[in-house]
């Protein structure tokens, strides 16, 4: 595997899905996922109390493992393609991660587990499409 690649390709993919998650998330969405937690109560931190260095370092892991597989077994180099395997990888994890939660605890409600499988979906898909594009620079056609 190429490491410059890699690298290039968790970089910009980090970078993406932490601003496509303040877009998604912190602005577009917040009202409507406070209003559909499940039952537990004092779950989410206040912005001021959030741990940026977790934040900050799952969004790079998101960006490395889109890159990984675009890179050792998808063989992505362009934005469609990031796309649309980006969104997929995001919807199988997101869809994974959600439902597993509903199912064992009372952190979100059944409306708030579609809403975040899609918006994931959507997120992983545009990092994936830029990815995808950085993968494929340099490419001779």
């Amino acid at each position: 595997m190429d490491t410059k690649k890699f690298l290039m390709g968790t970089v910009v993919g980090g970078i993406a899905f932490f601003f496509l998650g303040y877009l998604i998330y912190g602005m577009a969405l917040t009202d409507f996922m406070a209003a559909h937690v499940g039952s537990a109560t004092g779950v989410q931190r206040p912005m001021e109390e959030m741990v940026w260095w977790s934040l900050v370092l799952g969004n790079f892991l998101g960006g490395a493992f889109l890159t990984y597989v675009f890179l050792k077994w998808a063989n992505v180099s362009s934005f469609g393609g990031g796309l649309s395997t980006g969104a997929t990888l995001g919807f199988f994890l997101a869809a994974t991660f959600d439902f597993t939660m509903f199912a064992t605890s009372n952190v979100i409600d059944l409306t708030g587990v579609i809403t975040d499988v899609i918006a994931y979906s959507v997120m992983s898909g545009i990092s994936g499409g830029v990815i995808g594009m950085v993968l494929g620079m340099g490419k001779k056609a």
